[in-house]
């Protein structure tokens, strides 16, 4: 009697179970039609913003970093040996061209060009009376060069010696101004000791490179503008010159500026910023940056097109803080998505809620 109970039991709860736990088909069939109607009265459009696309001006600026340059600049070295005697300069300050700088003992070169000078006088005395003997057959003409040998010898050494001395002499090769010495006078200088450091700051270079895509658009003679930080003032300066090559590991280029520094604002080893204007664009095709999908292809954006959203592939050019360029894909006057775009899919049935050219 007992496991009849308990089998009765079963076949309850399995009824019970049947009936509160698993509806019905036929309950099935009429919710899923329900939710279609539902969603057909909603017409099953999403609404989007689009943005209308139009050609516009834009300027093609591009940014680098540079370094000041001195126009001129030299280490002025001794070329001969001997004690310096006179030191001509004051640190920082602006010397002349062909201004001494610095001037080592000449003492034993000017007693031997005393010497020579008395020798080349002798010389040319018996050259002259030679020459009277000569013509008159007292002498014969081979003696008569050798005295005339002997005066052009004594010259030559002459050369030589002066020479000598004005290797004693340091002169300013340029305009500029002197820096740190690195000797005092009285020491004992050695071919090659270094002096002073001589830097012509005006004008001044600016160095500076460019990624190689954009050396087409640089030429000798064009303008780029400088800036410096915490100076809101822009400053001209002039293409000079362009590296015959391109840097193979970088793939850049060097280019060098040059501007005019009356008041030494630029100081060389500084840091500039580099603003060069490219050829501009007057018909660019701007469209939000937001606008953009990414894809293993590419970049794509979403049309509206016959009120359902198309994918387009494009191809990008320039870009701003908040909007690119497109250069292939698009035409003006299209319909950009530029709201809900990662709910959307292609062909999807779409519904314009805002229009915006901006």
């Amino acid at each position: 009697m007992r496991p009849i109970l308990i089998l009765v039991g079963i076949i309850l709860s399995l009824v019970i179970g049947k009936i509160y736990f698993f509806p019905s088909s036929s309950s099935k069939k009429n919710s899923e039609k329900s939710a279609p109607a539902a969603g057909k009265s909603s017409g099953g459009a999403v609404p989007v913003e689009v943005y209308v696309a139009k050609p516009e001006k834009i300027d093609n600026i591009l940014y680098a970093s540079g370094t000041v340059v001195p126009n001129e600049e030299v280490e002025l070295k001794a070329e001969i040996a001997g004690r310096l005697v006179k030191l001509n300069i004051k640190e920082g300050a602006v010397v002349a061209k062909g201004q001494l700088i610095a001037k080592i003992n000449d003492k034993d070169l000017q007693a031997q060009l005393a010497k020579l000078e008395y020798n080349a006088a002798l010389s040319r005395n018996i050259e002259q009376r030679q020459k009277k003997l000569m013509e008159i057959e007292a002498i014969s003409k081979e003696e008569y060069e050798i005295a005339m040998n002997n005066v052009r010898t004594l010259g030559a050494d002459k050369e030589i010696i002066l020479a000598e001395l004005e290797k004693t002499e340091i002169r300013a090769p340029f305009t500029g101004t002197i820096g740190l010495k690195n000797v005092s006078e009285g020491a004992y200088m050695s071919p090659g000791t270094s002096v002073v450091t001589l830097v012509q700051t005006n004008p001044v270079k600016v160095d500076f490179t460019i990624p190689e895509k954009y050396s087409r658009d640089i030429r000798l003679g064009s303008t780029v503008q400088l800036s410096l930080d915490g100076d809101a003032a822009r400053y001209s300066a002039r293409v000079i010159a362009l590296d015959p090559k391109v840097d193979e590991s970088l793939r850049t280029q060097r280019v060098r500026a040059i501007t005019q520094n009356p008041g030494r604002l630029f100081v060389p080893g500084m840091f500039v910023k580099v603003l060069t204007d490219l050829s501009g664009n007057a018909n660019a095709l701007m469209i939000p940056t937001a606008a953009i999908v990414p894809i293993l292809k590419g970049k794509k954006v979403y049309v509206v097109k016959n009120g359902k959203a198309q994918e387009v592939l494009v191809t990008t050019g320039l870009r701003t803080d908040d909007r690119i360029q497109v250069t292939e894909g698009m035409m003006p006057g299209d319909s950009l998505i530029v709201s809900g775009i990662m709910t959307i899919k292609a062909d999807s049935p779409v519904k314009v809620t805002k229009t915006t050219n901006r």
